[in-house]
């Protein structure tokens, strides 16, 4: 009777990190969705909203900035520059949970409709700029918040 109970508590314990996962990845995904609507929209404050305020972005050419304040100051620039009115595409690669609080997400992102681009990146020939993003999210107050946001532009020959 003990190993039943045992077994059942397991299977129980199992299901819970299961559905508690798969509300997490849900979670997740829709906030990859919010950033590319926020971006979409040239917004931001709601781009930056769930970067963790200490959060560290680093973009394409390799330039690291430190916190939300910074994160969003940057993209505010862009918006109102370079990237005012170009279209973002983000979808997720890969999505993994290196502990139930941490999870690191690959995504393929598509940029479209750019006025200019940063010095040694290159739009191929369909003028999509093509990059591979990695953030890395983490857990805290029953929310999602982006701890690191790493970002490489695809290399067009």
């Amino acid at each position: 009777m003990l190993t039943v109970l045992a077994v059942v508590s397991v299977v129980a314990a199992a299901v819970q990190v299961s559905t508690s996962s798969s509300r997490d990845e849900a979670r997740i995904r829709a906030l990859i969705a919010d950033e590319e609507s926020a971006w979409n929209r040239g917004d931001a404050a709601e781009y930056a909203a769930h970067f963790d305020q200490n959060g560290r972005f680093t973009n394409v050419v390799g330039t690291v900035v430190y916190g939300r304040k910074a994160f969003e100051d940057r993209h505010r620039e862009l918006f109102a520059s370079a990237f005012q009115g170009s279209r973002l595409t983000l979808a997720v690669r890969h999505l993994r949970f290196v502990r139930p609080d941490v999870a690191v997400v690959d995504i393929d992102t598509e940029m479209s409709g750019h006025k200019g681009l940063p010095p040694g990146v290159r739009a191929a020939a369909d003028g999509i700029v093509r990059t591979r993003l990695q953030q890395v999210m983490v857990k805290e107050g029953g929310d999602w918040w982006i701890a690191a946001y790493h970002n490489v532009d695809v290399k067009v020959p």
